[in-house]
């Protein structure tokens, strides 16, 4: 999972972004609302944190532009201020919840995957295509019943493929979602973690990972 963190307090940000890879969750920052405009136009997120005081324009207006604009990610406001009036009006922009400053990790861990599971579709935390069951929670997945071991990046790729299941799941999105804006992945990188999912999931699982050229790779599940 990459996420999308919009706060200018430095620290704030900084600790949250450790915090959330000791998850294996990838995250994103920009301190206002330029740099993240910047982010979403080149990377592709699962969601967006984001704090409503930003320095160049108000956070409820920038959500109502971002959803005005067609983005349908899901959004997180984190905020120091637990304010009624405020929690109604940035639900009312479009965001998806509100959690006030401080919190614990956990509850914003948790939070960010109800409302991915909400905009996909999969109340339950657990995806499957044919035998192959991700829970979305624990990041495991497992082959009528057997647990596999997976990389994290391993896992945020089962994920994908799962969810989009006998859909054809273009190579960019992948290599965002992988590996973002700014980690300098290698041309090969892709490849090389669809051939070790492959060795793990495709005889076990009784699925496939089709290489679709020009396009991208599609997991076929019967």
């Amino acid at each position: 999972m990459r996420l999308l963190l919009v706060d200018d307090d430095d620290e704030f940000a900084g600790a949250l972004h450790a915090a959330l890879a000791d998850r294996d969750i990838a995250v994103e920052i920009a301190g206002n609302a330029a740099d993240a405009d910047y982010l979403l136009s080149t990377t592709l997120f699962a969601a967006i944190i984001l704090d409503l005081g930003l320095p160049d324009e108000e956070g409820t207006m920038l959500v109502r532009r971002w959803r005005a604009a067609g983005h349908s990610e899901p959004i997180l406001v984190v905020s120091g201020h637990d304010d009624v009036a405020k929690r109604v009006s940035a639900l009312r922009a479009g965001v998806d919840d509100y959690l006030v400053k401080p919190f614990f990790v956990d509850e914003l861990h948790a939070r960010i995957d109800a409302i991915v599971r909400r905009r996909d579709g999969f109340p339950d935390p657990s995806i499957r295509a044919g035998a192959l069951v991700f829970d979305t929670m624990s990041r495991q997945l497992s082959i009528d019943g057997a647990s596999v071991e997976l990389s994290a990046r391993e896992a945020d790729l089962a994920e994908i493929l799962i969810r989009r299941s006998n859909r054809a799941t273009p190579r960019r999105l992948l290599e965002d979602q992988l590996f973002g804006s700014g980690d300098g992945v290698t041309s090969n990188a892709l490849e090389v973690y669809i051939y070790r999912l492959r060795r793990k999931i495709e005889a076990p699982g009784g699925v496939s990972i089709r290489t679709l050229r020009g396009i991208g790779y599609m997991l076929v599940a019967g």
